[in-house]
């Protein structure tokens, strides 16, 4: 390198630190048949990917309520905190897909009418839409749900609903759902609704965390690998606990982690390395 120009020399040494960033995309859509219209979601792309071929494990991380596609990337620094952990080797490369669960109405759930099907549309439409256009690895031991709040609920419901997609799921801060039917009633029958009580009691048993651990069959307590964070602040702190008493009953391996802090974003970014590290050792088992 003694007669190449100074300029040439730094762009040259530079290169292989510039190769070490992924990239985000937070405008991305698919057209849905289910929920009638165009539907948003982000990625993040490891470094490398667009340069290599091979296939990658993904982490499905859902936002908020009030936020959309865009909050773990504006707010959660979901960019610079996942180039960190990999590059670290706290995490595996793998892709990130953040869902829009805000337009039109809020939540992961199917509406309990029935006219909202976003958890259908989830498993039906999103995950073979995003697994068809990335190189993601489709099968469950490489792919995991985590999400905060709202989005921790999802990450409960989908991976209580469906063990057989995920290996890991790690709900932050998380709404587990009505802790009760009363609690249940109260949201869903307002003055201005039809819904029955049966309905109301159909809905806690198949969206609440509470009774779908106490109905999970024997061969399933360990068909996924759980962490669960809340802070001791949070106003949803009950919820968490008494999800990680039924799974201690039950018999359900998981982490639980109560650490300083309340339902904030200071706290959800400095649990996504722990969660970045979690997963991928699910990635790695054989």
């Amino acid at each position: 390198m003694r007669n190449m120009p100074f300029v040439l020399m730094v762009f040259l040494l530079s290169m292989p630190a510039m190769a070490q960033y992924g990239k985000v995309y937070d405008n991305l859509s698919l057209p849905s048949k289910l929920l009638k219209g165009d539907r948003k979601y982000a990625v993040y792309l490891p470094p490398g990917y667009e340069t290599s071929e091979r296939y990658y494990p993904v982490l499905y991380l859902l936002h908020g309520s009030g936020d959309d596609q865009t909050g773990w990337v504006q707010f959660g620094e979901v960019l610079h905190i996942t180039d960190k952990a990999i590059a670290e080797g706290m995490a595996t490369p793998m892709i990130i897909v953040m869902p829009d669960a805000d337009t039109g109405r809020r939540g992961y759930f199917n509406d309990v009418k029935g006219d909202f099907p976003y958890e259908d549309f989830f498993f039906n439409e999103l995950m073979p839409h995003v697994e068809k256009k990335y190189r993601i690895k489709s099968e469950k031991r490489f792919r995991a749900v985590a999400g905060l709040s709202m989005g921790g609920g999802g990450s409960f419901m989908y991976a209580l609903h469906r063990p057989d997609l995920f290996s890991s799921a790690c709900p932050l801060s998380a709404y587990i759902g009505p802790i009760t039917v009363e609690d249940a009633k109260k949201r869903l029958q307002g003055p201005n609704t039809t819904i029955s009580d049966e309905q109301v009691a159909e809905y806690y048993r198949t969206h609440s965390a509470l009774p779908l651990i106490e109905a999970l069959p024997e061969e399933q307590k360990k068909a996924v690998r759980w962490y669960i964070d809340c802070g001791d602040d949070d106003f949803l702190y009950e919820g968490n606990s008494l999800v990680h008493i039924a799974m201690r009953k039950k018999g359900i391996p998981h982490e639980f982690r109560i650490r300083d802090g309340g339902h904030t974003w200071t706290y959800w970014r400095s649990a996504l390395p722990t969660v970045l590290e979690f997963v991928s050792q699910g990635f790695h088992q054989f």
